[in-house]
């Protein structure tokens, strides 16, 4: 973090279309239809998690006008998946702009699995879901046989952010890999586009 301008560094893979947007326009939102048509057959894991994302990230950062889903940007270029055609662009966000997160933390989520308090607390919730004899954890958001553990694994989620503050006044100890979400990507924060 640059904390004499206030400002992150950050990478983002984003597609041609997005980068085409953003040198046309200025500024770029994520869109719900991209999200869906993006991941097709795997769309309700994918929605599951970034619809969760989104109502509670609101609260940290307010979702400006044309934003519907976040924008996926990491602190360390090394944890960016890249596709065949996207670009790798370098950004300088403003630090009241991004959504700090743990990748690993999202990850859980993104598998639709508990994120407990530390590890002890994970452990007892995988003993109790053995107890109840389920082999996948992800049947419990995916079907409606569970509504008590489903919503206990919702609950979970929050612990998302639970590091956001922290990451946001440059502390990182114990933090797996800095994830960012942001609501839009302007032109004016590009530093690099590695094509």
């Amino acid at each position: 973090m640059d904390n004499k301008c206030n400002t992150v560094m950050l990478y983002s893979s984003q597609s041609p279309i997005v980068t085409e947007i953003l040198y046309r326009d200025g500024i770029c939102f994520s869109k719900k239809e991209y999200v869906l048509k993006k991941y097709q057959e795997s769309a309700p894991i994918f929605m599951a998690a970034y619809d969760f994302f989104v109502s509670e990230a609101e609260k940290y950062v307010p979702k400006p006008e044309g934003a519907e889903y976040p924008y996926w940007a990491f602190k360390d270029l090394y944890s960016l998946e890249s596709s065949g055609d996207s670009s790798v662009l370098q950004l300088s966000v403003p630090v009241d702009e991004a959504i700090f997160f743990d990748m690993y933390d999202f990850n859980k989520i993104l598998r639709l699995q508990y994120i407990g308090e530390n590890d002890e607390d994970e452990i007892k919730f995988q003993k109790m879901l053995k107890d109840y004899g389920m082999r996948h954890e992800s049947d419990i958001i995916l079907t409606n046989f569970y509504p008590d553990l489903k919503r206990q694994v919702q609950n979970s989620w929050k612990r998302l952010f639970r590091h956001h503050e922290k990451i946001k006044a440059g502390d990182t100890e114990s933090i797996g890999s800095v994830q960012v979400g942001l609501w839009q990507i302007k032109k004016d924060w590009l530093v690099v586009n590695f094509i």
